[in-house]
């Protein structure tokens, strides 16, 4: 039996990070299905987000906790798993998120790992953990290419995407009853995310300090940010006759979006757009996506969770939200990135909107193509894995 210690479960207060731990699930379930796997959640899973997980991977065994200085674990069951694998994968995430946790299980073990679809910002502090890696798959190229030259020593360092591309929970019964209730028709409606620069986690999370100059560089950059979004959602309600519904990534975008989005729209336009007022798990969200016609916005992972289940998604970035968003490139959709420091990129979004929606075909064909690339790629890194186990 393989037995492999997933280590994921980053946050819980973004859908995108929720949906890393049950993506990589899923892709060990389909290409290494005989594993044995013990989840160690770095942030200790809520019942919801639990119950979730388990609902879909009912075996999934859950431990928390970290290793102490003297390399014992903090709880007999945290020990017990790190005892029992046989080699320790990182989950997908913004970096090497559990860095402390994997430089005490080398230290204490001596055992493998391996790292699936991080990203890279070149900060140095990471250097001798990642070079200790049996492999590393990083979820953009750009990222790839800056491990090189930093000097990163790993012998096996390629692009691997994103796990949440592979999250495939779906709460259809809840998704369901909020589009009735909303006037929300399958393949009629559009979903757009907007994104403060920084997200506050101050406000969304316990005992977060303030951060003044991140809150300042967010209040300077939200009206240019979220312009494009209007003006393509104008265009959509004008000429195409489909409604909008904004909806949230994170818990601080509800109330941005009403404020910068919504609020501003023309007085024709405003009924036929909707607001989601409270945050959801990704398993709605999910449900909500795939009977939309597509989606739109300044986020990142409700568009990879679109593109996983074959719904067209364009994404706009910017340099504060690291480099992940040229995993669309990655993947053959440039076409559908966008840079939003680039004032003539800025200009074509809301014409890119209506095109990939009118184009719906060719949308759709670019869609599946994207995923057929990432399917390869996992299997590809699911071998890699099993060579090791």
């Amino acid at each position: 039996m393989k037995k492999i210690l997933i280590l994921s479960a980053w946050q819980d207060v973004n859908i995108g990070d929720i949906a890393h731990t049950p993506g990589m699930l899923h892709v060990l379930e389909k290409y290494i299905p005989d594993a044995e796997i013990i989840l160690w959640a770095w942030t200790p899973l809520k019942p919801d987000i639990e119950a979730m997980i388990k609902r879909r991977f009912p075996k999934i065994k859950v431990v928390t906790g970290s290793i102490r200085e003297d390399g014992i674990a903090d709880n007999q069951d945290l020990e017990a798993a790190i005892n029992w694998c046989d080699f320790l994968l990182h989950g997908s995430g913004p970096m090497l998120v559990a860095q402390d946790h994997v430089k005490g299980f080398i230290e204490k073990t001596g055992k493998p790992y391996g790292v699936f679809g991080i990203t890279y910002d070149g900060n140095s502090y990471f250097n001798e953990t990642l070079s200790k890696a049996e492999f590393i798959y990083f979820r953009d190229s750009v990222s790839l290419y800056r491990a090189y030259e930093e000097g990163i020593t790993c012998n096996d360092m390629q692009f691997g995407p994103d796990a949440a591309f592979a999250f495939d929970i779906e709460n259809s019964e809840k998704a369901i009853n909020f589009l009735n209730k909303n006037g929300l028709e399958s393949g009629k409606f559009v979903c757009c995310i907007g994104r403060y620069r920084f997200t506050p986690f101050w406000d969304i999370k316990p005992n977060i300090a303030f951060n003044q100059e991140q809150n300042e560089f967010n209040e300077m950059h939200k009206k240019h940010d979220h312009i494009p979004l209007q003006k393509a959602i104008i265009k959509i309600v004008r000429e195409l006759g489909m409604k909008v519904l904004l909806c949230p990534e994170d818990m601080s975008q509800m109330d941005l979006e009403k404020e910068q989005i919504y609020s501003p729209l023309p007085e024709d336009v405003k009924p036929f757009v909707v607001c989601k007022h409270d945050f959801w798990l990704p398993d709605e969200a999910l449900g909500v996506y795939k009977r939309s016609a597509g989606l739109f916005g300044n986020e990142m992972h409700s568009p990879i969770l679109c593109i996983g289940n074959g719904i067209p998604a364009l994404i706009c970035r910017y340099k504060e939200v690291t480099t992940k968003g040229y995993m669309w490139q990655d993947i053959g959709l440039g076409e559908w990135l966008f840079n939003l420091d680039v004032e003539d990129e800025v200009l074509s979004i809301p014409y890119a909107v209506t095109k990939m929606l009118t184009e719906s075909e060719r949308s759709l064909r670019m869609t599946a193509s994207a995923m057929r690339f990432v399917e390869d790629n996992y299997r590809e890194m699911a071998a890699k894995l099993q060579s090791y186990i």
